[in-house]
């Protein structure tokens, strides 16, 4: 999980930032051609283009980002792919692509524009280290996620978040701009500082509206749970939970680990702001409730 919301996090800004440079270039940057209003409006349709087209993008860029390499279905893990087959199969969408990669954490995403056009990856640690009901486990929680369609949602906030990103960066450029025009002789920040600041401060504001996508990035895996458990029975599901947090303590995460696992990406204090993920006693004592 924590690589399916870092991979769109970080591809998503990467593409705003390059539609930012594009529009400013080409002199149809919003906040020049438009009061707020028209600025509100502009950022909102060009944010939603930035989300989108990461969206679109999301398997293409796991696959080379994360190095994918088919599962074989005729393998020692073929039952990975039976299953998934299987669970598609009673979701009535199409099979996603199955893929697995070198690391040793424990972790598994989901990813693709659509439910009918998606990947699913373990890491070789995952399938090295769980027993075959701990992985079913995690194969349906992941395929809840396909089915729930939280990536096209996770798109809708995305693009507003990014809206109000390019807007607030652009109503900050704009006020220190003017500051430095109001100045005796002064010229404000010019063509090239104003572009630059521009694309530090959507930086900035976009690492800062992190906590609003990780909020609801943790109300979706309840619902992936429960979709896991209905899909490979609830034992299974709270199996994979137990497995993950027998494998990883939340102060060996925070203290050694270099990497954190699937569906266990919670933190403590200020921290918890950041957790793509709850704590895993509350996501089993939900499934148990």
């Amino acid at each position: 999980m924590l690589k399916r919301v870092m991979l769109f996090i970080i591809t998503n800004l990467m593409v705003m930032i390059l539609i930012s440079i594009i529009i400013s270039l080409l002199g149809i940057d919003p906040s020049l051609t438009a009061g707020y209003q028209g600025l509100a409006i502009m950022c909102l349709l060009w944010g939603s283009v930035g989300s989108f087209i990461s969206l679109m993008i999301s398997k293409w860029s796991a696959k080379r980002m994360m190095g994918l390499i088919e599962l074989d279905p005729n393998g020692s893990h073929g039952y990975v792919v039976d299953i998934i087959k299987e669970f598609a199969r009673r979701e009535k969408i199409q099979m996603p692509e199955v893929y697995y990669y070198e690391s040793e954490e424990l972790n598994a995403f989901a990813t693709g524009p659509s439910r009918n056009n998606s990947l699913i990856a373990f890491s070789s640690g995952l399938l090295r280290d769980m027993n075959k009901d701990e992985i079913i486990g995690v194969a349906a929680h992941e395929l809840a996620h396909i089915t729930n369609g939280d990536m096209v949602t996770m798109t809708l906030v995305q693009g507003i978040v990014n809206a109000f990103v390019m807007f607030i960066a652009r109503v900050v450029a704009i006020a220190i701009d003017n500051a430095l025009k109001s100045d005796d002789e002064g010229e404000g920040l010019g063509f090239f500082a104003y572009f630059i600041l521009i694309n530090v401060l959507q930086a900035v504001f976009g690492l800062l509206t992190a906590p609003v996508v990780a909020w609801f990035s943790r109300q979706r895996e309840f619902r992936a749970d429960a979709g896991g458990a209905r899909l490979a029975g609830k034992d299974k599901m709270i199996a994979a939970l137990q497995a993950l947090d027998n494998k990883f303590s939340i102060d060996r995460l925070d203290n050694s680990e270099p990497s954190l696992s699937a569906m266990k990406i919670s933190g403590k204090g200020i921290m918890a702001l950041l957790s793509t993920h709850p704590p895993i006693a509350k996501r089993i004592a939900a499934l148990k409730s």
